[in-house]
């Protein structure tokens, strides 16, 4: 019952219990008055007098006193309601303030008893800390077990807070899976902060067991005290809760503390993600092309294609930037759709040997609809689908490799080819090789940048390039930025190559340009050219 029904249930009731009181005062009044007239008449009959008592008048005092009786039950009872109300209206105020799986504060209630104890601790000269704890991946929780078992991980996160919190803390459950501590300390003792938010850390990584069920979580903290700079309490808890993001952001199961350049940062992502919804329908972020070289001939076989953010005041922006932005936000399907349609159509009078790869988000491959959106956006562009490989990571393919393989078969239906990209950096399953029909493997940078000074990078790509060698799937080498790494690599048997060796990713003008030069721009694209004629990669970046 909320505490606006009890007012207006109790309203109801006043007003009905009124005009009860009124007839029963009147009745009161009445009974009084025929009462004296017929004991007067009683005590008149009972010393020999002739007076007869009015039957009429005996039925208005038994009726006066029927009305007397029904008042005062019916006061009875509106006291017990009154009293039950009463307790109702407590239990609503107190449901207004509480969180009522835990019992801790809800978010505004922390504000309002905080606001107090704040102001105490500045005129005191003491500090405040307060702590944001978040449970991660609260919802694979509630995915995995339901959420009556979420519920049960709830309280036990809460009362593991509360037994590690000090005692006269202020705690708080903001939202779903996320808790706040709040107290007061000496200021030089700043530590205590840093103990108690390690204490939480370490109590909460401990398996949670219920229903036979061990359940493996963790929490990050973020870490904000009072200073001249933090004028409220609620000024404290966003400074907690940019600092919780950051402990996130890190990695998790960890805390870390509020500071002002973390602010800072948010306010830049804050805009950078303002900017890119609007860059995108814009295409102002742009392809660039980095170029892929046969090892053995040298000659130039394609071109992958990057993104970058031509922004109209910060210049050009890197994509480890703004593609986390997008795929936080929901936009990478239209970005890189976008970045798609402009590189077909700027590929699609090229030389018809250049192929085009392209790099899709593990979150792209969530969309049931991804197969057929890329080749409408082929269909559009009037760019072959031969020409075209998808470059897929290890990693998207854990959370539904069924929904994978359906649109990577539809891909293939169309004659787009498919490349395992990163290989190596993730799981190297091979059942990811047989699951799916790949026509490619991509050795991860981080591999091939050390193959000359590190002999376990060497065995590593050696094996890989075995590998493919094994099932027919020619390897690709990226971020090769050495002669003698190339020169390695060759020797390995590795396919092909990329990387800054060859050249600097180009725009769209400048890849043209060289093309251009090398008479690699073909008259009649939706026809098969000859083979084109070979230059040296090196000598035209």
């Amino acid at each position: 019952m909320t505490v606006k029904s009890v007012a207006t249930r109790s309203l109801r009731n006043i007003s009905r219990e009124f005009m009860t009181g009124a007839v029963t005062g009147a009745a009161l009044l009445l009974f009084v008055g025929t009462a004296g007239t017929a004991i007067v008449k009683a005590l008149a009959q009972w010393h020999g007098s002739d007076e007869v008592i009015d039957h009429a008048l005996i039925a208005a005092l038994l009726l006066n006193a029927a009305l007397i009786l029904f008042g005062w039950f019916r006061y009875r009872a509106l006291s017990e309601e009154l009293s039950d109300l009463t307790d109702a209206g407590r239990h609503a105020h107190a449901l207004a303030q509480r969180d009522p799986l835990t019992g801790f504060l809800n978010r505004r209630s922390l504000s309002d008893d905080g606001a107090p104890l704040f102001s105490s601790a500045r005129r005191r000269g003491k500090v405040m800390a307060m702590l944001t704890i978040d449970i991660d991946h609260f919802k694979s929780v509630n995915d995995l077990h339901g959420y009556a078992v979420g519920d049960l991980l709830l309280a036990h996160v809460a009362e593991t807070i509360a037994a590690i919190a000090p005692g006269t803390s202020l705690l708080a459950r903001l939202g779903a899976d996320e808790f706040a501590c709040t107290f007061v300390f000496d200021s030089p003792r700043k530590n205590v902060a840093d103990r108690i938010a390690e204490r939480m850390v370490a109590g909460l990584a401990l398996p949670f067991r219920t229903n036979g069920v061990d359940i493996h979580t963790s929490v990050s903290i973020g870490i904000a005290l009072s200073d001249r700079d933090c004028t409220s309490i609620d000024a404290l808890l966003r400074n907690a809760d940019i600092a919780l993001h950051a402990a996130k952001t890190a990695g998790r199961s960890r805390h870390a503390w509020f500071d002002t350049s973390m602010e800072r940062s948010l306010q830049l992502r804050g805009e950078l993600e303002a900017g890119l919804r609007s860059a995108i329908p814009a295409q102002e972020v742009v392809p660039y092309f980095e170029q892929q070289v046969d090892l053995t001939t040298g000659l130039i076989t394609g071109f992958e294609v990057l993104a970058r953010w031509e922004h109209p005041t910060r210049g050009t922006i890197a994509p480890d930037v703004f593609i986390p932005i997008a795929e936080q936000t929901g936009l990478i399907g239209e970005l890189s759709l976008s970045i798609m349609r402009q590189a077909f159509a700027a590929a699609r009078d090229w030389d018809a040997a250049l192929s085009l790869s392209v790099n899709v988000s593990p979150l792209q491959l969530r969309d049931a609809w991804l197969a057929q959106k890329i080749i409408k956006t082929l269909v559009e562009t009037g760019f072959p689908a031969s020409r075209l490989e998808i470059e897929i990571t290890e990693s998207a393919l854990l959370d539904n490799l069924p929904l994978a393989q359906s649109i990577v078969g539809s891909l293939k239906n169309q004659g787009i080819r498919i490349a395992l990209d990163d290989f190596g950096t993730g799981y190297s399953s091979l059942a990811h090789l047989r699951a799916l029909p790949f026509d490619r493997i991509k050795i991860d940078k981080s591999f091939v940048s050390s193959i000359l000074d590190n002999p376990e990078s060497m065995a590593i790509v050696n094996t890989i390039v075995r590998l493919g060698d094994s099932l027919n799937l020619p390897t690709t080498a990226e971020g090769i930025e050495d002669a003698a790494i190339e020169e390695r690599l060759r020797a390995i048997g590795c396919a092909k190559g990329q990387g800054y060796l060859y050249g600097r990713p180009l725009g769209t003008a400048q890849v043209r340009r060289l093309l251009a030069e090398k008479r690699l721009l073909a008259q009649r694209p939706d026809r098969d050219a000859p083979p084109p004629r070979g230059i040296a990669p090196r000598l035209a970046s």
